[in-house]
């Protein structure tokens, strides 16, 4: 349903900085830039824009797809050596559904950010 999504961030550099090392276990990279960044896998879905100086960014929820829960450990191990903030270490979470393994942590914008595997093992 989704064809792109961008977060307005305070400081680009080390917001990409962030995002360069936990999107890379899911496979994520930067694919445009300069100016907003633009992540994915094979094109940009996801961006990096700058906010303007006396905007505060609302908090948001972003949940990357992972191919599986090796690489949800992955995303996680990347963020917690980035200091991310853990929301929650990776784990099943069958209140969403049996088989729903994922992780959240905070970005440098304080965005709660989850890599999650939706497959069984």
């Amino acid at each position: 349903m989704l064809d792109h999504f961008s977060v307005m961030v305070r400081d680009l550099s080390a917001s990409a900085a962030f995002y360069d090392t936990v999107l890379a276990p899911l496979g994520g990279r930067r694919i445009m830039e300069p100016g907003p960044i633009g992540y994915g896998v094979d094109s940009p879905d996801f961006w990096l824009v700058p906010a303007p100086a006396d905007a505060a960014p609302l908090e948001a929820h972003i949940a990357f797809t992972a191919p599986d829960r090796a690489a949800v450990q992955a995303f996680h191990d990347a963020a917690v050596a980035a200091g991310a903030e853990v929301l929650h270490a990776p784990r099943v979470w069958p209140e969403y559904h049996p088989t729903y393994f994922g992780a959240f942590v905070r970005d440098p914008d304080g965005n709660n950010v989850e890599a999650v595997c939706h497959r069984p093992e």
